[in-house]
């Protein structure tokens, strides 16, 4: 196999150990002891006259900016035309300060090999396992490096206002490891909030913290894991399949990642189910009763059967005998459950599904919203609305809505108020996503998707549809067959959410111990079906359920496989695996595309 020949066990066993104790894991953990041990000073504010904060994005900088400034930020320029400076006065810390915000563009840094190492034939694959590692600064983020230099030096604290979750906590200690090179004396603080909110701005400066470290820890060695194992695999299969077929690969960047290939892997199993899937005859009964201009089919209990001579023998008793008596008529009430609260996986699969939108697209235009105080934090594990968020005012805020405000004003109106129906996982971090403020003036996807999270928000603070459940069991010769029908009594959320439907189904009265001639009684054949190619939607679920990549990343390894040419999408947006990408998991890779293989 192409790792056993690659690197023995052992050696890949104590290349990711020692991994571990990287440069940076070691720099970053003496940060972090050198933090616990200047709380006394961190809390002594007194001095503080002018604070550095520092957004993930400039649209974030620029909104937290306005909110707390009520509007009278000064704007300036940076190093960076894309990153700008807003300079405003705020209580802070129990005193007045002069705040300047600005913003990176993502991550500040980068992790790569060191310069003998940084060319692919420099050295054999198997020696990157080992090979001194380093976080430099790309030149396109020089200039917004230079910028929070120049700010830091003027600036006696340091607030972050990345995004609340690892990658923004490990951005954060980006920004702190460039502005303490300048700086070492400076007090470092983090804030932590879930949208861009007057409310959630104004809760943040008031419990600022301190940075976790351990979170952004985990970032770094993940990093590193994924650098040198990624890179160790992606050249040496590579340059060995260019060796092999230069003709069709002299050009081809062959990668691999540890989340890549399990993705990978789920589109070709799915292909090679379907090659191997052998169609089975089956046979079954059906009954159908005419009464008036209503047509009722009964199906059979037994389903259908794999054996013809059976289901013929049964259906000719049947029809030695063809009289149904109606053996139960059951009417119960029966419910359609208003749908959870929105996590990310279920946005990018919702979206996919029902806007046909994908997954990177979905995730592009929610993080502009979320910038643009539209929408709580996108990347979020949570389906279950905390008891100290208000929900009243957020669904107050809909009210105004042509579209879907007297909605709004039912929920309000309803016994108990806004009623969420709730899930079972917290991330402990962020809360479901919701809307934060209305608006009538976006357009194309960006107005789809936000209308999407209005719309979901409102069915899951709503009520249940409520309907009535009939179901007529009828007996031909010992054979059972059934039939149901169903009157809706109160649509309730699906009033407001479009995305579901569920029909009234009407059939005729039928009385218990009645008897009635079918108008047919039929043994019909059909065959079994192979499962379906994947969905983007159908993918983001195998990968959740095996723990491949992370809700902030699906849509990134998704991404990575299409550009890559190892899948391609059908006219129905289903995924068919290319000829390398067939190639690469039945080859010798065959194994690390596994789904155990990224757990």
């Amino acid at each position: 196999m192409l790792i056993a020949h690659l690197l023995g066990r052992s050696t890949l066993r104590s290349g990711l150990l020692r991994a571990r104790r990287g440069v940076f894991w070691a720099t970053r953990s003496r940060w972090c002891s050198d933090t616990a041990q200047g709380t006394d000073m961190i809390r002594s504010r007194a001095q503080i006259k002018r604070v550095l904060c520092v957004a993930e994005k400039n649209d974030a900088a620029k909104g937290i900016s306005e909110i707390m400034s009520g509007g009278r930020a000064r704007r300036r320029e940076g190093f960076s035309k894309f990153n700008k400076i807003y300079e405003y006065e705020y209580n802070l810390f129990g005193q007045n300060v002069t705040v300047t915000m600005t913003s990176v563009s993502g991550h500040l840094l980068g992790l790569e090999f060191k310069a003998p190492f940084q060319k692919w034939h420099s050295c054999s694959p198997v020696l990157l396992f080992d090979a001194e590692v380093e976080k430099n600064c790309p030149d396109n983020m020089v200039p917004i490096k230079r910028t929070l230099e120049k700010e830091a030096r003027q600036c006696q604290a340091l607030v972050i206002w990345t995004d609340c979750d690892r990658e923004g906590e490990n951005i954060g200690f980006e920004i702190i490891d460039v502005c303490k090179a300048v700086k070492p004396n400076l007090q470092i603080f983090r804030a932590k909030f879930s949208e861009i909110t007057p409310n959630s701005i104004r809760r943040a400066c008031e419990t600022l913290t301190e940075p976790d470290c351990n979170i952004s820890d985990a970032v770094d060695v993940r990093q590193e894991l994924d650098l040198r194992i990624g890179a160790s695999f992606t050249r040496f299969q590579t340059l060995r399949l260019q060796k092999i077929f230069p003709e069709s690969l002299a050009n081809q960047l062959i990668s691999y990642g540890s989340c890549q290939f399990p993705t990978l892997g789920f589109v070709v199993e799915r292909f090679k189910a379907i090659q191997a899937f052998i169609p089975e005859t089956f046979y079954k009964i059906k009954v159908l009763h005419e009464v008036e201009e209503d047509s009722v089919e009964f199906s059979w209990k037994r389903n259908r059967l794999f054996h013809h001579t059976a289901c013929l023998v049964l259906y000719q008793i049947c029809m030695e005998d063809p009289i149904a008596t109606v053996t139960s008529v059951t009417s119960k009430p029966k419910s359609k459950w208003r749908p959870l609260p929105l996590d990310t996986v279920e946005l990018e699969k919702l979206a996919s599904r029902k806007l046909r939108i994908n997954a990177k697209e979905t995730m592009r235009i929610a993080e502009k919203l979320y910038t643009q105080g539209l929408i709580s934090y996108p990347r979020t594990e949570t389906n279950i609305f905390p008891a100290n968020l208000p929900l009243a005012p957020l669904v107050e805020q809909q009210a105004q809505s042509p579209q879907w405000g007297t909605f709004a004003q039912r929920v309000l109106d309803q016994p108990g108020g806004p009623n969420p129906r709730q899930g079972k996982n917290s991330d402990q971090a962020h809360p479901p996503i919701h809307p934060t403020k209305y608006t009538n003036t976006l357009q194309g996807n960006e107005a789809r998707v936000y209308e999407f999270i209005v719309r979901h928000f409102l069915a899951c603070v709503s009520q249940d549809a409520l309907g009535q459940e009939t179901v007529v069991e009828i007996e031909i010769a010992q054979e059972k067959f059934s039939t149901s029908g169903l009157m809706i009594i109160a649509r309730n959320y699906l009033d407001v959410y479009p995305y579901e439907r569920w029909s009234t189904k009407l059939i005729p009265v039928y009385e218990q111990g009645s008897q009635f001639q079918p108008s047919a009684i039929e043994m019909v054949d059909g065959q079994t079906s192979p499962p379906q190619l994947l969905t983007e939607a159908d993918l983001i679920s195998l990968m959740e359920k095996h723990g491949i990549g992370t809700d902030a990343t699906h849509a990134e390894h998704i991404e990575t496989i299409k550009s890559r040419m190892y899948v391609g999408l059908t006219a129905d947006q289903r995924f068919l695996p290319g000829e390398l990408g067939m190639g690469l998991v039945e080859g010798n890779v065959a194994r690390v595309s596994a789904p155990q293989s990224a757990a």
